[in-house]
């Protein structure tokens, strides 16, 4: 990977060659600063809902995704300031819990918006811890398609299983204490459902033509 990223590339509209640092495209810039934005903006939001959360166990997720979101981001900022391997390299995060649902519905108060910030609650937290873990998994793809260094989109492209691995862990707190419901379709319908293709058979250039 070292001698790929020392590697120089031509400008076609000057004829001289791009180092590791400036091997970036216009999209690609772009759209890592707005994954680089969405980071920080998610991170801050962690800060600010920290000192509400009651439930010491969304506490613990809390500051354990924090923790992991800061190392991601300053990976990420490294390979794309430099164009090389970052000196920390992208790591995998792994949930504690278990990955158990509770399907079905049951009665709940209507959402609405809050009136004031005391209405701020444990539920409220992991709805907007989860929603920006969504935005991030969605602006790390988006980017991801766009670059051009190739250390910067493998660092982008490995950090999106870890963005829904951190909503997953979110979705299954609140499912857990029933902020978020998963309903199902009855028995016969998931059947019907699940059975509705096949597998592909034969091989492509295979196929006799008539």
């Amino acid at each position: 990977m070292n001698q790929q990223n020392e590697q120089t590339h031509m400008n076609m509209h000057t004829g001289t060659t791009v180092s590791a640092q400036m091997n970036h495209g216009a999209h690609e810039v772009m759209d890592v600063h707005e994954v680089l934005s969405g980071a920080v903006g998610a991170m801050n939001e962690y800060t600010m809902l920290r000192s509400h959360v009651k439930d010491p166990e969304l506490l613990k997720i809390l500051d354990r995704q924090y923790q992991f979101m800061q190392q991601e981001y300053n990976t990420t900022v490294d390979c794309f300031r430099s164009g090389k391997d970052p000196a920390v390299p992208t790591q995998s995060y792994e949930m504690t819990q278990g990955n158990d649902f509770v399907y079905g519905l049951t009665p709940t108060q209507p959402k609405k918006p809050m009136q004031s910030a005391s209405e701020i609650n444990d539920e409220v937290i992991s709805c907007a811890m989860l929603g920006a873990m969504k935005s991030m998994a969605a602006a790390k793809a988006t980017a991801a398609l766009e670059v051009t260094n190739p250390v910067v989109r493998r660092v982008l492209a490995d950090s999106i299983p870890n963005c829904i691995e951190m909503a997953y862990e979110l979705s299954i707190y609140q499912n857990k204490h029933h902020y978020y419901q998963v309903p199902q379709f009855a028995e016969q319908d998931t059947l019907q459902m699940t059975q509705a293709y096949a597998p592909a058979m034969g091989v492509q250039g295979n196929m006799t033509t008539h």
